[in-house]
């Protein structure tokens, strides 16, 4: 398998200014650069700038992908929207994610080496390369800085896989759930089991705040704060949006609903992966047996079409099979043997059989000296005896 890496990066809350971009060009001339993504791929070599140091300069999200099995995604998030001393039950167990400040933000660094597995997710990835992959997690940043914590809960939920926790370990927070598409792609970059995810996701189910409940706390807002966050967004402040969710979110209802459920164990997250697995096998043997059935269905409705094709045809098949005998080849044997092979069905329906062996025997007679072709015509009759 031949070498292949992808290097993406975002910058999200500042574009890149002209001498950035000339940084980045005097590091990668091949590489392509515009105002907010760095992109390239190598099949040999490799990036020739430290993307840890790409992040505390330049970008807010980078993917990394190499074709034999190592992925990696950071996030930069600005430190005042992280409490990065609350992560600790998330994060504590974990040797392959690293948390770093750069300035005024937090870096987080996630790397995945499994080994690669499925192909096929691999050539996916590699087949996403123009639209940018990167692109599909820039709403995982935003939700973070919102103040929503499951993907740290699904890197928990890896270590969990990984065997770091035992049994009576409690999980951090009450799931992962509801699933997004968001939260199922990054589960799928760190090649999550499936069965555990779902029985994650079986908790956290939060309430969503409607237009409703923002109006009234919109509403709440002095005018003097709610002039303030219409400038910022008319200036583009790239973190208003979050100051005002959280301002709202402080001062009414909104984001406090209870917890009902309690917290699981991770006993309880594996018991439950168990059970959706054999849910999940059992379902996949049922629909591979109805594929099957259907395959099978399908290949007797056609061996019928073929029966009533030679019925109607008579005599006239017969002398096609001395046909396709007489051209000595590979191909004419298998079409004289498959039209024996129809014309059999059809005596054995009509109580023909022993009229069709007689004939049959004549054939061999007359081609004894045709030695392939009797060895494939015997294999043939031994099979569908079979």
């Amino acid at each position: 398998m031949s070498e292949y890496q992808y290097y993406e990066f975002l910058a999200i809350d500042r574009p890149l200014g002209r001498s950035d971009k000339q940084a980045l060009r005097a590091i990668s001339t091949r590489a392509t650069i515009t105002d907010t993504r760095f992109v390239n791929t190598y099949g040999w070599g490799d990036l020739k700038g430290d993307p840890a140091e790409f992040m505390a300069r330049w970008f807010d999200l980078h993917l990394y992908y190499a074709n034999w099995g190592t992925r990696r995604l950071m996030l930069r998030v600005p430190n005042r929207f992280i409490d990065v001393s609350a992560l600790g039950p998330f994060l504590d167990e974990i040797d392959w994610v690293t948390v770093r400040k750069a300035g005024e933000n937090v870096i987080f660094d996630i790397v995945s080496d499994d080994d690669p597995e499925d192909e096929d997710t691999l050539d996916e990835y590699a087949e996403e390369e123009e639209a940018g992959m990167l692109a599909s997690f820039v709403s995982l940043r935003t939700d973070l800085i919102d103040g929503d914590l499951r993907l740290f809960y699904l890197l928990w939920l890896k270590a969990v896989e990984d065997g770091a926790y035992e049994d009576d370990a409690v999980e951090p927070r009450l799931g992962v759930g509801p699933l997004t598409p968001l939260l199922t792609a990054l589960a799928t970059l760190l090649r999550l089991d499936e069965d555990l995810l779902q029985a994650a996701a079986e908790g956290g189910a939060a309430q969503t705040a409607t237009s409703q409940d923002w109006d009234k706390a919109v509403a709440a807002l002095s005018d003097e704060d709610r002039t303030a966050f219409l400038v910022r967004f008319l200036e583009g402040d790239p973190h208003a949006r979050t100051d005002l969710k959280r301002r709202l979110s402080s001062t009414s209802a909104l984001g406090k609903t209870p917890q009902r459920q309690a917290l699981r164990t991770v006993g309880m997250l594996r018991t439950r992966a168990e059970s959706h697995r054999l849910d999940r096998q059992q379902a996949c043997a049922k629909a591979e047996a109805v594929k099957r059935k259907r395959a099978m269905e399908e290949i007797e409705k056609q061996r019928r079409e073929r029966i009533r094709a030679v019925a109607a045809r008579g005599e006239a098949v017969w002398r096609d099979v001395e046909e396709e005998i007489a051209r000595r080849n590979a191909s004419g044997y298998a079409k004289a043997i498959a039209l024996l092979q129809d014309l059999k069905a059809l005596a054995a329906e009509k109580a023909e059989a022993a009229d069709f062996r007689l004939r049959l025997m004549a054939i061999r007679k007359r081609h004894a000296q045709k030695a392939r072709f009797i060895e494939r015509l015997t294999a043939a009759e031994m099979a569908s005896d079979d």
